[in-house]
């Protein structure tokens, strides 16, 4: 009997050896498994990350290395018209609206600066420009003399719409601009 029960004991043995043996296989199974699954989700996470980084430095919304904090992309340049004097500074503004005006493919009429106003004392420039343009050039050009530097402001905008059976889309346009010069004396 005692063979019976030692072969009986030892049956017991390997089965219990075997069922450890297959518990710490499937338990090292499941830690590689959740080790693979974690790594894998943060690579996908810096994956993420990256795309994110990317998309927005080449939307310039970063401060690049240098900027001192200024974002990339904004406009540069004194917000104060430029010149040692008061006529240079009109000079100046003349021809910053006269290039936005050529810049969308339009021609200056006419144009008149006013350094003896009312606001002229204060370092104010005024300035109407008649020009003509093409209809869609109109919300390009406005946003050109708004959005640069110097800061210009556009004080007064009259429209005439193109006249019917004329050749092209072509329409009249009278702004009022204004900046102010700084006189550091």
């Amino acid at each position: 009997m005692i063979p019976i029960l030692s072969a009986h004991r030892t049956a017991i043995q390997q089965t219990a050896a075997v069922t450890a043996y297959v518990i710490a296989l499937v338990i090292g199974c499941v830690l590689i498994w959740t080790s693979i699954a974690s790594v894998s989700e943060a690579r996908a996470s810096l994956s993420a990350a990256e795309a994110m980084l990317a998309q927005l430095e080449e939307h310039s919304l970063l401060p690049h290395s240098g900027d001192a904090g200024v974002l990339h992309g904004a406009p540069t340049g004194s917000p104060f018209l430029e010149g040692r004097t008061l006529n240079v500074a009109g000079a100046a503004l003349l021809q910053r609206v006269g290039a936005a005006v050529h810049r969308v493919g339009g021609n200056v009429l006419s144009s008149q600066v006013d350094l003896d106003g009312a606001r002229s004392k204060n370092g104010w420039i005024d300035l109407a420009v008649s020009c003509d343009i093409e209809q869609a050039s109109l919300q390009p050009l406005l946003y050109d003399i708004e959005a640069g530097m110097p800061f210009l402001f556009v004080d007064q905008l009259v429209v005439q719409a193109p006249t019917p059976g004329v050749s092209g889309n072509r329409m009249k346009v009278l702004l009022g601009v204004s900046g102010q010069w700084w006189n550091d004396k």
